[in-house]
Parts: structure tokens; sequence; C-alpha cells
């Protein structure tokens, strides 16, 4: 009888153990692993910090695995989002509105980054400054993506707009790490270009800044990044998601205390990920023109949201109220 008894309490033991080797629920499961996601630019530094400092990781506890997977886009992000490829992450407002107006299940639950959007004119373009910027041909890595958008709204209070509404801008879309080289074939004219990739471009090329990232629309007010995750993962597991923003807080404080140390972790992540080691001279440059934050501002998502439906990139006019979930940075 004693065995017995003994071996029961072995194997209830047993069983306590394996239910503690991940995060449970509110609905009864356990999540053994996540996959986090992030671009390859300075305005998701925090993510990469995260990473190498292993704060997800010491948030979650080691009973989880943590994996990480880039994107060259929103789209394709958001598009991982929702097919639980990955499950929670920096990107763009842009890409995290438009779905969101689609009914995508998308919550932002904390800011990541601001400014970094910077517009410069390829050396021999012919172009000295926004007014000659008609008839000419601009990229973004996206069609309505945040840098679009912000490009799109400053030029459109000028009365510049693209052809695709009417206007006599010519648009095409590519990943920013190609864009030097595009400007140097002369595909391109104008680079509407995310940092680092702007600091690039300006040291390889010679490319004169057009519109700064504090000049451009939303440049100073608008999340750069934003934190998100999906609805469901908030009611479902709000712990989790709350040991998800704690990590992301967690790197966002190591990026003010120790600069220089981020700064190498930038450098050494986009090099695995582009295969591009940037200068140190790059980043500093870079860095200047960006800030890092986990607050959002809501009031610039509405705003911003609205000029993307005035562009035509929404068909109908957005509410945010709802998008914006930030029980979870208070």
């Amino acid at each position: 009888m004693k065995k017995g008894f003994i071996s029961i309490i072995m194997l209830i033991t047993f069983a306590g153990i394996l239910a503690a080797c991940g995060t449970s629920s509110t609905n009864g499961d356990t999540v053994e692993e996540i996959t986090i996601g992030y671009f390859p630019n300075i305005n998701h530094v925090p993510a990469m910090v995260a990473k190498a400092e292993g704060f997800y990781q010491d948030q979650l506890g080691d009973g989880i695995t943590i994996d990480y997977k880039t994107f060259p886009d929103g789209a394709s992000f958001m598009t991982a989002l929702k097919t639980g490829e990955i499950d929670a992450g920096l990107v763009g407002p842009g890409p995290a509105m438009n779905n969101y107006t689609t009914g995508t299940d998308v919550k932002i639950i904390g800011g990541g980054s601001t400014g970094g959007t910077v517009v410069l004119a390829r050396p021999g373009s012919g172009i000295e400054s926004v007014e000659d910027i008609p008839g000419h041909t601009f990229i973004t890595p996206r069609v309505g993506c945040t840098h679009d958008v912000q490009f799109e709204t400053y030029m459109n209070e000028l009365g510049i707009t693209s052809e695709r509404i009417g206007g006599k801008m010519v648009h095409t879309t590519g990943e920013p790490a190609q864009y030097q080289m595009m400007f140097e074939s002369g595909r391109i004219d104008v680079a509407v270009a995310p940092e680092p990739w702007a600091s690039v471009i300006q040291a390889e090329t010679g490319a004169k800044v057009i519109i700064d990232p504090t000049e451009v629309s939303f440049g100073t007010t608008l999340p750069a990044s934003v934190l998100v995750t999906t609805g469901e993962k908030i009611e479902n597991n709000p712990e989790l998601v709350q040991s998800i923003v704690d990590a992301h807080k967690d790197a966002t404080a190591f990026i003010a205390d120790n600069p220089e140390e981020a700064k190498t972790i930038a450098i050494n992540d986009i090099k695995e990920v582009t295969r591009q080691e940037l200068s140190r001279d790059v980043i500093d440059n870079a860095w200047g023109n960006i800030g890092f934050t986990y607050e959002v501002d809501a009031e610039a998502v509405q705003a911003f949201g609205d000029s993307s439906y005035n562009l035509k990139f929404l068909k109908e006019k957005p509410d945010f109220s709802d998008l914006i979930d930030k029980q979870f940075i208070q």
C-alpha cells in the first residue's frame, strides 16, 4: 500500500512539474512557444535589444521557447500575425491601422519609437526642393505604409499628389535595404526611407535631404513603430501579453540607459538579417532621428488614419478608439 501511495504522489508531482513548463492561459491552454516579429531597421531596435539581452525570456520564463522572425514590410508582418505565424511584435502603425479597418484582429499594446522617416533626392535628379518632385519617381516600402502616408500627407498639403489619385508623382515600392542600389542605377529619384537606410543613402550617395524627420507629416507625434498582438490573445492569455509588454518596456529602458551598447546590438542584428554591416557613423546619424518610447499617442494615430482615408488608402473613414489597448503599459 505504501508503494502504491508513493507512486500516486510521484505521478501527481510530475504532472505538476509539466504544468509549470509554460504559461497557462485563462482558457486552460498552456503556451510553450511564442514568436516575436520585427523589421531590420532602427525603429525596431527595442525588439533587437529584447532579443539580445534575453528580456522576453526573463519575463516569460524558461518554460517558454522564444523565436524571432523578421519582415521586409508591414504587409507580410500582418499576414503572419493573422495566420498565427507570429504572436506579437513591432510593425509600423500604418499596416496595423489598415488591417484593423478591414476586420483583422489586431491590437496596439504599446509604442516602439517615433521619427525616422527621411525623404531624400537622388544626386543628378534635378530635385532641389519638394516643388521639383512632380513627374519624378518616389519609393516607399509599400503602398499606404506608414512612410508613404507621412510623405503623401505632407505633399498633399502643398497640392502635390501621386498618380494614384490623379497627380504627377510616380510611385513604386521596394525594400529599404535596396534603396541605395536603386538610387545608383537611376531607377528612382526620391526615397522615402526609414532609418538607418536614409543615413546609408546619405553617406554612400550624397543624397540631399528634402524633408527631414521632424518636418514630414506626423514626424514628431506618430509612433514610427508599435507593439501589436491580437485581441484573441489578450482575452485568452492577458498574463502572457503583460509579460511581452514588460519585456518591451525593459528593452526601452535599456536603450535609454545604454545607447552605445544598443547601437552595437542594432548593427549586429541588421548585419545578421540583411548581410549589410552599417558603420558607426551611419548608426549615430540615424539614432539622432529616432526616439524610443512604449507610450502611444492615440490622437496622433487617429489623425494619421483620417489622413489615410483622405488620401484614399482607406475606403471608409476609420474609428481607432478600440484599436489601442493601454492596460498593459500603465
